[in-house]
């Protein structure tokens, strides 16, 4: 149980008040999940992301938060607004990495392709018992061969009378290993783009799961190789909406709306920690918060979560007005995720040597963003997204 505060109890960094600007309803979300990430997430997770295992307890916690499924309406899910989706995430990064990839994949990859992309038959057949926490989705676009390139992705679907036989390969999939719903992204035997939901995966013959071991950052989430040899999925589990790569990419964009307030929650909670350290560790008979040094550290890491703040903030205005396009989401996760590698950076070297315990969080949040910077498009990637948004050229190719 999580006991409510004051709307006007945040215990957060908010240097220009954006507090000010939250509705109540948008504070008490917030406060659900800072709750949950201080009481249950950060007292429990660094042992789960030492050994490179996922907190199944931790994670099933969120069902009692009224977050799962983010934006969607009905169907049991949380039916948030844009800028309460974007809090969820980015209190949840304060936290850990990999119990927000966890959410953002469930309720913002999976669910969110069968949410826009589905039939309301498909979405009524999943999406209930995905909002209870009681089927967990995953989805599959990265190739092996194909990451930044994924609109060639090589993975078949040939039809064969009621069936599809997929055939092919996945890489980094998050939540493969412990999925009730896979989602399988290929093209058909007439070059369409399409997605593919495979139940109960792990009882699927012809269809190899294994984890990717020996990550640097993100450790308690599970990334799996798939290997798809004639998988048998029934024609109904074929997405009713997509046909081009361009509808995966409604998704895709909601994912990088959440990745660049993920960034900046990464940040903000190695400074907040950072600041707490500096006011508190005492080096020559004072803080070393009164030293020029650290001070000019700890201004550099206020002024960029501040920024970051900012951008998250006016992203989710743009969402809810319907006015946000590839180039302001891609321009978000490019800066932010940059920034939240040097914020991290900074909070370590401000703890010194205490900086390299993960027991002290900041470690692990450092190597969580450099993660962060490489998933939902590299910032190579994203940078000439917002370079063709300016330009009309794309330079990707």
């Amino acid at each position: 149980m999580f006991t409510e505060k004051t709307m006007t109890d945040y215990r957060g960094f908010d240097f220009f008040k954006l507090d000010t600007f939250m509705t109540d309803q948008q504070k008490a979300v917030r406060q659900r999940v800072q709750d949950y990430v201080q009481q249950t997430v950060l007292p429990n997770i660094n042992s789960y992301w030492d050994k490179a295992e996922f907190p199944r307890e931790i994670a099933m916690g969120l069902k009692d938060l009224n977050i799962i499924g983010g934006l969607i309406r009905g169907y049991g899910s949380a039916g948030l607004d844009p800028l309460e989706m974007g809090l969820v995430m980015y209190e949840l990064s304060k936290g850990d990495g990999s119990i927000c990839t966890f959410f953002g994949v469930h309720s913002g990859l999976a669910m969110g392709s069968i949410g826009l992309l589905g039939s309301d038959e498909q979405r009524e057949r999943w999406l209930p018992a995905m909002s209870r926490l009681e089927k967990i989705g995953a989805f599959g676009l990265t190739e092996p061969t194909q990451g930044s390139d994924a609109v060639n992705i090589k993975t078949t679907a040939r039809k064969d009378g009621d069936d599809y036989i997929l055939n092919g390969a996945k890489r980094w999939i998050g939540n493969a290993s412990i999925a009730d719903l896979l989602i399988i992204w290929g093209r058909d035997e007439d070059g369409a783009f399409g997605g593919w939901v495979i139940e109960n995966p792990k009882a699927v013959e012809g269809l190899e799961i294994v984890d990717i071991t020996g990550k640097i950052g993100k450790r308690a989430i599970l990334n799996a190789d798939i290997r798809l040899t004639n998988v048998r999925v029934p024609a109904a589990n074929r997405l009713a909406k997509p046909r081009s790569f361009k509808d995966a990419g409604k998704v895709l964009g909601l994912g990088r709306y959440g990745v660049a307030w993920e960034a900046a929650g990464v940040a903000a909670g190695a400074f907040e920690l950072a600041l707490d350290y500096a006011k508190k560790r005492e080096q020559f008979g004072k803080p070393i918060a009164a030293n020029q040094l650290i001070q000019q550290k700890l201004v550099e890491m206020a002024t960029e979560v501040s920024t970051m703040q900012l951008i998250c903030f006016q992203m989710a205005q743009l969402l809810g007005s319907g006015q946000i396009n590839e180039g302001v989401s891609s321009m978000a996760k490019y800066n932010n995720a940059r920034k939240a590698r040097y914020v991290t950076q900074l909070a370590r070297e401000t703890m010194g040597g205490n900086g390299l315990l993960i027991e002290n969080h900041v470690a692990r949040l450092m190597m969580d963003a450099e993660i962060i910077y490489t998933y939902e498009g590299t910032n190579e990637i994203n940078l000439l997204l917002v370079g063709r948004e300016l330009t009309g050229i794309n330079a990707i190719t």
